[in-house]
């Protein structure tokens, strides 16, 4: 079962569902009756700028689906790559983007989803990090709220390697971002954080799989969000220790505000330990804004309305904080500030 197939074979009975255990809270196969008939193809050169193209060395652009895309960093080479990946109109498409980053390379991927229209848009990318390479991906996900959207992401990681991640999203009619880490221990360093930010019935869904393979690797995961109205927030976040792989140190923490009545979030953190000297934990809290703290700001002359926006924009931009790239750290605290706006 996969997006992917459904959309090469047309076939609803391809797409994932409740059924199946890591889809059971984002079921496409009970929402779409009919795959879309394949998206009409889309002139990169007709498209304005992307949010990030001001930030980036190169810009890589797919456009409802087409040619698959590699990005490749040279030893030793910095490199700052905007990805795009724009959809537009009610059809159905498929994209692929693999990156190889050698050994010593630095690559800064600033990688954008930007939609119109109630497509069914997958992404599928593949990242290979050598030795002593560094990547810093931060995701902007903007799609439309009518839309279905699927992006997930494969990482290896070599011994010594960094991979930090980012993922900023807004949701989507039902949307989900998956990452899935290959972790070989050896002082390799892994960071996995994520912000979503639901209103109206928008659906996010923040998916990821980390599995610790060797000894002496290190994870450390932070997901904050917040929903409202009739939006429901998805995270699944789970660490596997193989065994053998003594010394893992790894963290997860989700931590979520609902700020409706009718709005809605699941939260499945998971550890699975099958080594002996490790130091693993998890955290998952969701409930309101403080109370307390609202009163405070109230009685300091500070509207209600605008109390709210700052004390959330607070909570939230502990994880934006944590963005490596200046530049980017800035456009994203802009983005949060809009978003809650």
């Amino acid at each position: 079962m996969s997006v992917a197939a459904a959309i090469r074979a047309r076939d609803p009975a391809e797409l994932p569902g409740k059924r199946d255990e890591d889809w059971r809270w984002t079921d496409l196969r009970g929402l779409i009756r009919e795959v879309p008939a394949p998206s009409t193809p889309l002139d990169p050169g007709s498209l304005g700028a992307g949010p990030f193209d001001g930030l980036a060395d190169e810009v890589q652009i797919v456009a409802n689906g087409g040619e698959p895309v590699r990005i490749e960093v040279a030893p030793g080479a910095d490199h700052t790559v905007a990805l795009r990946l724009v959809s537009r109109g009610d059809g159905a498409h498929a994209a692929q983007v693999s990156v190889h980053v050698a050994r010593g390379g630095r690559l800064t991927l600033l990688e954008s989803y930007e939609g119109e229209g109630a497509y069914l848009a997958h992404a599928q990318l593949s990242l290979a990090i050598c030795g002593e390479a560094a990547v810093e991906r931060i995701v902007l996900a903007a799609d439309d709220g009518e839309a279905v959207s699927v992006s997930q992401a494969e990482v290896e990681l070599e011994p010594g390697a960094g991979f930090a991640q980012t993922i900023l999203t807004t949701g989507a009619r039902r949307q989900r971002l998956e990452t899935r880490v290959r972790h070989p221990g050896g002082h390799a360093r892994l960071r996995l954080d994520g912000v979503y930010v639901l209103a109206d019935r928008r659906h996010g869904d923040l998916t990821t799989v980390v599995e610790h393979r060797a000894v002496d690797g290190t994870t450390e995961q932070l997901t904050k969000g917040v929903v409202r109205d009739q939006a429901r927030g998805v995270f699944q976040g789970r660490i596997i220790v193989a065994e053998g792989a003594d010394r893992t140190d790894a963290r997860m923490g989700h931590h979520a505000l609902i700020l409706s009545d009718r709005a809605e979030i699941d939260a499945k953190p998971e550890l699975e330990i099958y080594a002996d000297d490790v130091a693993c934990a998890h955290g998952n809290t969701v409930g309101a804004l403080d109370e307390d703290a609202l009163f405070y700001a109230r009685q300091r002359g500070i509207p209600e309305a605008e109390a709210r926006v700052l004390l959330t924009a607070a909570f939230l931009g502990e994880v934006v904080d944590r963005i490596g790239h200046e530049a980017a750290r800035d456009l994203a605290a802009d983005w949060l500030s809009e978003t809650l706006r």
